[in-house]
């Protein structure tokens, strides 16, 4: 028995487009997450960056379950002394909900240069446009 290893130069890849409107948040970075990684395809390799290009259309019009509008809280740090930033989830989702989908992607990927690799091939935009009709990007559907 035999195992088929993916190849680099041999990938394929496509181009989906999923729209968050009215989905949750990190239901959909899930899924966009496993699209970058290349788990929908049979030949998988862990170790191999063999996923594909995703558009996250909508992310303004995605949802926050329960009471993470008012409890959940994003954290930066500038490495000044006293330099910690708080900014809750309500006001990130108003002014930036593009980084929110982008931090809830991000930390769904593997933290080494794969990881980095996959997400450079997302992109994510606020409304229902995007620069990418070019590409022919097929709709992916949430289950």
């Amino acid at each position: 028995m035999s195992t088929t290893l993916a190849k680099t130069e041999t990938v394929v890849r496509n181009w989906y487009v999923v729209d968050a409107a009215g989905k949750p948040l990190g239901r959909t970075a899930v899924t966009v997450a496993n699209l970058l990684r290349g788990k929908h395809k049979v030949d998988f390799t862990p170790n191999v960056d063999c996923g594909d290009n995703v558009i996250v259309i909508n992310t303004d019009k995605a949802i926050l379950t329960g009471n993470k509008l008012t409890q959940k809280t994003y954290y930066r740090v500038s490495g000044w002394i006293g330099g910690l930033k708080e900014t809750k989830a309500r006001d990130m989702m108003e002014k930036r909900s593009d980084y929110a989908m982008e931090l809830a992607v991000k930390g769904m990927l593997p933290k080494n240069s794969l990881g980095r690799h996959c997400l450079e091939r997302v992109h994510l935009y606020k409304g229902a446009e995007h620069p990418h009709a070019a590409q022919k990007p097929v709709a992916w559907t949430l289950d």
